[in-house]
């Protein structure tokens, strides 16, 4: 079977939450620490391009920033982490920092980290479900309190924090700083439907993120490139097996899939380019 059923692993942040995570997980038993991400991992301890990861928030996180490729792979790392994140729930006024407010210096962003006003220079932006930002290696930003989303990134983990609002942990300053492309952001890829169901909401620079809410029935192929499915809605078969929210399903190769009246899934892929015949039969 081509398909497989990623794992699933609980992680727990001081700025997470022990209830209303989302539909499929557990909530944090009495006394248990609050889960702040759970992630999704390849049964057979391979390490692929992507990894799959839900947040839960309930604090602001730290403002940070990661490097490309090729600063990540300078400091001896695989790759570098260009991220996707698809808003599921959003409290009133909960916004994402992405980008400053204004063009910056890496001179003045690390004065700014030092004395604290790049929490007000960063660009606080107002999100609600179903909002989707791809956000390039080398942007700064933070994520704020009372949102459930989908983080889809490449597979490191590799975090500069800059700023951290006082909290007792480690900071990044210099790697940070000099990673950093302190500029306001913009949007690298607006979302277009290629075919009735198929949103592209990102095209690269590192992956390819879809949104399909279509039934019906179809082969899946990469053309080379590894699937990873995110059911978000409804429900479905992928290789016999039930397609359901809360999983995540890597194909390295084909797989037979089956998608139910109302269904909803997550599609990304490592590269840059729109695969056209993804899956056979269903577009």
């Amino acid at each position: 079977m081509s398909a497989i059923r990623l794992e699933t692993k609980r992680v727990e942040k001081p700025w997470g939450r022990r209830d209303k995570l989302w539909p499929g997980f557990s909530e944090v038993p009495d006394g248990g620490e609050p889960v702040g991400e759970i992630w999704f991992e390849d049964p057979r301890g391979h390490h692929p391009e992507l990894l799959v990861k839900y947040l839960f928030t309930s604090e602001k996180l730290s403002i940070q920033v990661h490097p490309n490729d090729e600063a990540a792979r300078s400091a001896g790392y695989e790759r570098g982490k260009d991220e996707a994140w698809v808003i599921l729930a959003a409290d009133p006024h909960a916004t994402i920092g992405i980008g400053m407010r204004e063009v910056m210096t890496r001179e003045e962003l690390e004065a700014s980290a030092l004395d604290g006003s790049i929490e007000d220079k960063l660009d606080w932006k107002a999100v609600k479900a179903g909002d989707v930002f791809y956000s390039p290696a080398g942007t700064v930003h933070a994520i704020g309190p009372g949102l459930t989303l989908i983080e889809i990134q490449q597979n490191v983990d590799l975090t500069y924090r800059l700023y951290d609002y006082g909290r007792p942990r480690e900071l990044h300053l210099a790697a940070g700083i000099a990673v950093s492309d302190p500029v306001p952001y913009v949007a690298p890829f607006l979302p277009i439907e290629s075919v009735k169901g198929r949103l592209i909401l990102a095209d690269g620079p590192a992956f390819v993120l879809e949104h399909w809410a279509r039934s019906g029935s179809g082969t899946l192929g990469g053309n080379g490139r590894p699937l990873w499915l995110v059911p978000l809605k409804g429900k479905g078969m992928i290789d016999g097996a039930d397609l359901l929210p809360g999983t995540t399903w890597l194909v390295e190769d084909s797989a037979e899939i089956a998608l139910g009246q109302d269904s909803e899934v997550l599609v990304a892929y490592p590269g840059r380019g729109i695969i056209p015949s993804i899956c056979r039969n269903l577009f």
